[in-house]
């Protein structure tokens, strides 16, 4: 794919993130600089600026609901390359914080599956990746989150679904991790995209086996491709809470290979790669069939994400993973006992 294809697009965000991200455009190119002013312009980041709330805050009925919004706000502003600095994202920053517990985590919502659990990862690990991917993953109150998050991790290197009357709670057959027993695929990635954005935990070996989890389920699901990408800019609405990751997107997957540098040689990242590029459209697109408005952002974050693990021999770090090859369904069917 040609990236000046994505040129094109009315967006000056989407423009300046191809210029410096895709073609290699330095902060005094011309092109740059004239791009820079317009961005807050932009009609998907006015949007989103007009809509903070005097706390710092982004409006939802609930606190448990607002602590999502801010931190997808954090993260939407993050994408669309508004800086940690920047007046917005510090006081979305200091709402998250502010509403942060003693131990490190945030509090979890009084309705979650029912009100019978007493921790779940995802507590912690929604509001953490808003900050993480704002740029605060190394603030002293974001690390006694990663500290809390690693302390929730099974022996195994997945995170669970959460505790329950004192069990670890039930992982329905969507959520199911192929190596591991209690291992829960919403939990386990929210926590690895927490991970992913840490420069320094991100070649942690927690980091990696959770990806390795990941990379374990060998589903190629078309349909959900690049649907990470559409609800982080708004084209797809934000809702659940344990099923928040219930959406398997292969091009989410890609881009956390790319962050945590698998080798592009580990077989699974292979065919991964394989079915990614047998995705694109005729022109180089990547369409996003079911809001075709954000298939030129789908495009560039997969773009981004192949040329980044395509870069250099061996990905990057070059480590590959060491989970057996499984074949992988959601639910089993069950053996007739007769």
């Amino acid at each position: 794919m040609d990236p000046e294809l994505l040129l094109a697009d009315r967006s000056p965000c989407l423009r300046l993130l191809v210029l410096k991200n895709c073609l290699g455009f330095g902060a005094s190119h011309p092109e740059v600089r004239e791009l820079l002013p317009l961005r807050e312009r932009d009609p998907i980041a006015t949007a989103l600026l007009s809509a903070q709330e005097p706390d710092g805050s982004w409006k939802d009925p609930s606190e448990s609901a607002r602590l999502i919004a801010t931190s997808v706000a954090l993260s939407r502003l993050s994408f669309l390359g508004f800086p940690t600095r920047h007046p917005t994202v510090e006081r979305g920053a200091a709402f998250l914080f502010s509403r942060q517990k003693p131990d490190g985590s945030w509090p979890l919502p009084r309705n979650a599956d029912g009100g019978r659990y007493t921790m779940m990862p995802l507590q912690t690990a929604l509001p953490l990746a808003g900050l993480a991917r704002a740029g605060l993953s190394e603030d002293p109150r974001a690390e006694r989150a990663y500290d809390w998050l690693l302390s929730k991790r099974l022996e195994d290197g997945a995170w669970p679904t959460g505790i329950a009357s004192g069990v670890r709670g039930f992982v329905g057959g969507y959520r199911r991790l192929p190596h591991s027993r209690w291992g829960c695929r919403s939990n386990t990635t929210a926590a690895l995209i927490c991970l992913a954005y840490h420069p320094k935990r991100r070649d942690s070996d927690e980091a990696r086996m959770a990806l390795d989890h990941l990379l374990g389920r060998e589903t190629r699901d078309r349909a959900t491709l690049g649907f990470e990408t559409a609800r982080a800019l708004g084209f797809e609405p934000v809702r659940g809470f344990v099923t928040f990751h219930a959406a398997f997107d292969p091009a989410l997957v890609l881009e956390l290979c790319a962050r945590l540098g698998v080798a592009a040689e580990d077989a699974r990242v292979v065919e991964l790669i394989r079915f990614v590029r047998s995705c694109a459209g005729p022109s180089g697109l990547w369409e996003y069939g079911p809001n075709p408005s954000a298939t030129r952002w789908v495009t560039y974050a997969i773009h981004s994400a192949l040329q980044t693990l395509e870069a250099t021999p061996g990905g990057g770090k070059g480590w590959i993973g060491t989970q057996p090859r499984t074949p992988f369904r959601a639910y089993p069917r069950s053996r007739r006992r007769y």
